[in-house]
């Protein structure tokens, strides 16, 4: 995992700088900024940092997207909310405004991540191209962060109202009770293990399956995300709803690559994770870390539906 002040220098330099209120550092504009602008908004009074992407696989639609906000001095700002505008345009009007909710992505006595929460807002983004996003964390010493949204004809991974992958995930009968080629966990739940996700879609379960290997996570935040779908699965398994974990690479080793079951669902990054109804559309998608609040929202909705 990379520390704070690395991931800040690297996406200050692949956006627009980091620097002081107003916006000078990495600023290539000139002049003042359009009245109404995006821009203008990030000018406003403040520190300039940019967002620390969760997310990055975008369709054209409504997108969950997740986010850190990192000052100068490399420490989090870890605020209930931040006030969100999206635009087509640095220098253009935005066109919505939302609210981002800080997460909580671990559990107690869980695995934990270099960030112990994350900011997560719905952003409606209607079709491709790329969006300028700006979030400012509400109350405190002001800090506007910006950063892009690049959304494609097509997300990568398998998205919300498409059909789930009926793969032959690896078990518990199909690798002989090895928990040890099942999962890279510290702490194994072998209620994760019991079914395939092929299996699941013969039987007609709503479920869960989560792509994820929590010993080598490569971002900040995604060490906790099988713990995170432990914690829901004994709180809601009673209802009828599956829960699957998927390891990421061959055989568990980084250097022999992804393994076919992530080629399968066609993911770019990793962790992913999928909530599934009983005719097999996916009905949420999580990239990234989440918090066990928004796994149990998007798997009781689920439950809700006929």
């Amino acid at each position: 995992m990379r520390p704070a002040s690395a991931l800040i220098t690297i996406t200050c330099g692949l956006l627009v700088g980091c620097g002081s209120s107003g916006g000078q550092a990495g600023d290539t504009s000139t002049g003042a900024a359009p009245s109404g602008s995006l821009e203008a908004l990030w000018r406003a009074p403040g520190e300039d940092v940019a967002i620390v992407p969760g997310t990055s696989d975008y369709g054209p639609g409504r997108n969950r997207v997740s986010f850190l906000v990192v000052d100068s001095k490399s420490q989090l700002v870890e605020r209930p909310t931040a006030r969100v505008w999206i635009a087509r345009d640095l220098k253009g009007e935005p066109y919505a405004e939302t609210v981002a909710r800080l997460e909580l992505i671990g559990v107690p006595g869980g695995d934990e991540a270099d960030a112990q929460s994350i900011y997560v807002a719905e952003v409606d983004t209607p079709a491709p191209g790329k969006y300028w996003l700006l979030a400012e964390p509400v109350g405190g010493t002001p800090i506007q962060a910006l950063g892009n949204v690049v959304v494609g004809k097509d997300a990568a991974a398998p998205g919300v109202g498409d059909r789930a992958v009926a793969s032959k995930t690896p078990t518990l009968a199909s690798t002989g009770g090895d928990l040890e080629a099942l999962t890279t966990s510290r702490r194994p739940d072998r209620a994760l293990y019991r079914s395939s996700v092929a299996q699941l879609l013969a039987a007609g379960d709503p479920f869960v399956v989560s792509f994820a290997t929590p010993l080598y996570c490569q971002s900040r935040t995604c060490g906790p995300v099988v713990d995170v779908v432990s914690v829901v699965r004994r709180k809601l398994e009673r209802r009828g709803v599956r829960f699957v974990h998927v390891e990421i690479y061959e055989g568990n080793d980084p250097a022999k690559g992804v393994n076919r079951w992530v080629d399968e669902w066609k993911l770019p990054t990793e962790p992913f994770t999928f909530v599934v109804d009983r005719t097999g559309i996916v009905r949420s998608k999580l990239e990234g870390a989440f918090s066990a609040r928004e796994l149990e929202r998007a798997v009781r909705a689920v439950l809700r539906k006929p």
